[in-house]
Parts: structure tokens; sequence; C-alpha cells
């Protein structure tokens, strides 16, 4: 088949899974058509995101001539349902408090979007998140008749679901993908009855350069935690900051890194001062795939205390790699972490996290290496990006098969 993939930002650093879930396809013999509305504003570290970069064709970087070009060709194909789908676009706009002229932009990109499925013959469209990509996606699907789908991650969607039109998007789709089965039950809640069959749960996953034995092999038994997440509110950085705090006015020496970047980095590092803790944490910023797995195989433990989430691909990244982690009990995670392989507490507890934290550090090695082994069989029959991509291709493949 010919697949589109369409999300705002692509390649990014973050979403890695969007590319894994691409190849895994491509190596069932799909063609596969990246399409965003713009690049990541970032550099682009990773060897792959680069390489991606070059494949990916972006809706804003396209010249004006072009999209008014798409534009003409649309509204002299389908005259009728571009008109349906721009009373859409208000409808929509009215749904999200009233931003008319971000949907009216909205509705001109879906015109070129239906534009390029048309004309490179896609078959099937998949967008990842259910936000404003899901709403371009949607509005494309009223004008050329495109078939579609959409990725809920979490947690933006849940927070928003009516402001998001997500019932709306839900009922326009072929179907629609949750990462866990928490994730399905909150999209159970904005959808009609009718449209339950369509919401299907379909993990994220890692590949074969987290599932190779010979990388998950090797162990680190250094006082050292490490965090990999964009430093957002909702990963919980600044409470991580004060438990650290309280661990090292307990008398242990530790190392605890950040990996990441976002918009709570200026914040974070005025934190890291004034608590006193320069000497015990790192920031890296954004780093390679490969880093981030060294970085994961150097420490005893993966910490991320979220506020908010989805079910994080980097919780199964550790685990694949035999390092148990330390998070929360929201969302899916509790779906993926197990007291076998990891620690769970509260959202928002600091003692708790500090007692998680200081377990962790002062856990055997043979501990760890145990914790670990139970993580990445979890893993293996949860997350394999082989078993997620059938999945998807069975999803997307049943209309056909079925006549529509």
């Amino acid at each position: 088949m010919r697949i589109a993939y369409f999300t705002n930002q692509y390649p990014a650093p973050s979403h890695t899974f969007i590319r894994r879930e691409i190849n895994a396809l491509e190596e069932r013999g799909h063609h596969i058509e990246r399409y965003a509305v713009r690049p990541f504003r970032g550099q682009l570290k990773d060897c792959d995101d680069i390489l991606e970069s070059t494949k990916t064709k972006h809706l804003l970087a396209s010249s004006g001539k072009a999209m008014l070009a798409s534009l003409v060709r649309e509204l002299a194909l389908h005259p009728a349902s571009s008109l349906k789908a721009f009373r859409s676009a208000f409808r929509f706009a009215r749904a999200s408090g009233g931003r008319f002229l971000l949907h009216l932009i909205y509705f001109g990109e879906a015109m070129v979007l239906a534009d390029w499925c048309r004309r490179e013959k896609i078959d099937h469209l998949h967008v990842h998140f259910g936000t404003n990509p899901a709403t371009v996606a949607a509005l494309a699907h009223e004008i050329g008749g495109i078939r579609f789908s959409f990725t809920v991650h979490g947690p933006e969607e849940f927070d928003r679901p009516e402001t998001l039109a997500l019932s709306e998007k839900i009922r326009a789709s072929s179907f629609v993908v949750a990462v866990s089965s928490y994730g399905r039950s909150q999209l159970l809640r904005w959808a009609d009855l009718e449209d339950w069959k369509k919401i299907q749960v379909v993990p994220c996953g890692v590949d074969q350069r987290y599932l190779s034995e010979e990388v998950a092999q090797q162990h680190g038994a250094a006082p050292r935690l490490v965090c990999i997440a964009r430093l957002s509110e909702q990963k919980g950085h600044l409470l991580l900051l004060q438990a650290a705090a309280n661990l090292r006015a307990q008398g242990l020496t530790f190392e605890l890194v950040l990996v990441g970047d976002g918009p709570l980095r200026t914040e974070i590092e005025r934190e890291i001062k004034r608590l006193g803790l320069q000497e015990t944490i790192k920031l890296t910023g954004t780093i390679t795939q490969d880093e981030v797995r060294r970085e994961i195989l150097r420490a005893k433990a993966l910490v991320l205390p979220s506020f908010a989430e989805g079910l994080p691909v980097v919780l199964m990244e550790s685990l694949a790699l035999k390092r148990p982690v330390i998070s929360t009990y929201i969302a899916g995670i509790p779906e993926l972490v197990r007291p076998d392989n990891g620690w769970l507490i509260p959202a928002g507890d600091i003692d708790a996290l500090a007692d998680a934290m200081r377990r962790a550090l002062l856990e055997s090695e043979g501990q760890i290496l145990q914790m670990g082994e139970a993580g990445r069989r979890r893993t293996l029959e949860r997350h394999d990006i082989r078993q997620s991509a059938a999945l998807l291709e069975a999803l997307i493949e049943a209309p056909r098969m079925a006549g529509e």
C-alpha cells in the first residue's frame, strides 16, 4: 500500500517512535510518504533524523505558488466537498473557542494535503496526535475522500477533548489508535457508542537497537540515575530536583543526569543553583539515540516522575536495556511498570520519589539486573515495534479486505 504519515513537526528528537513505526511498515513492504506541517525548529543531531528530514515534505515549506496551485486544483476537482470542509473548519473553530483565523489556515493546509495525497496516489493517511494534525487530516478527508486514522498519545488530547473536537474526529476517521488501554478508555469517553469499535490499542515499540542482547548485557553499577524527557512542566523535573536535594541533605552521594531540552531549561538551571546541586546534576541537552542508550546503560535506573502522560517510550527503552525505572501511578504507565521491574509512586509525592530513588541507588547490582531482566521480558512481549507495525497494518488493510 501507499501510506502517508502526517504530523505537526517531523522529524523531531522526541518523535523517534514515529520513525520506528514508519521503518517497520516499510520493512513489511509498504511505500511510506512523510508529510508534516513544518520542520523541527531546533537542531537535529541524530543521523537518522537528519536522513528522515530529506524524505519529508513540509506544508509550510512549500512556495506560495505551489500552495496556490494545490488550492486551485482541489477547488476545480472537488468544489462541493471543499465548501463543506470550509464549513467544517469553522465548526472546529467554534469548538476551540473562536480561533477562526487559525482554522482558516488549517483549511488551507488541508487543501494542500488533499492535493498531495491525490497526486501521489496515497491509499491511507495516518496521523500522529489528535491535535491540529488530526484537524487538518479530517478536513483533507472531507475534501478529497482520503481515508485517514490517527494515533492519540495524550495527555494533551485528554486535557481538552471538547476544544479539540475529538469526538468529531473519531467519527470521521477509519480507526483511532490508543497507545495504552488507559488511552483507549479516555477515547471511549468522548466517542459515540457506535464508534467504540474504531478505537484500538497499538502500543508504541522499540527496535533492534534496544532489543539486541549484545547491547542489553552491559550494566552500570555507579550511583547514577538518568531522566530522559523534554524539559516541560508535565514531566516533573522540578519535583525531581527537590527529591534529589532531600537525598543530598541525608548524606547520599550520587549523580543525576537530565537528558533533553525544552521550555523549562532556564528555570531548571536556576533551581539547580538555588538548591546547590551543581555537583550532583548534569544537563546534557538534546543528544543522539546512541548517546541516549549509553546514558541509560551507565545508570542504575531511569527516573521519570511525570504529572501527566500517555505511555512514555523511554520507559520501554530503559526496560529493554535491562534498567529498572522509577515513575508514577498515572495514565498507561502501570500497564508496563510492575513491582518486579521498577518502582511506581504517587505523582507529586516528593518523599515517595526520594525514597524510590534511594532504593534504586542502594540496590545491589544483582537485584538491578534481576529487575532489568523482568523489564526486558515485559518489553519484548508488549513493545516490539515489528508486532506493533503488524497490528497497524491489519487495521489499515481491514477496510480494503472488506471491500470498502
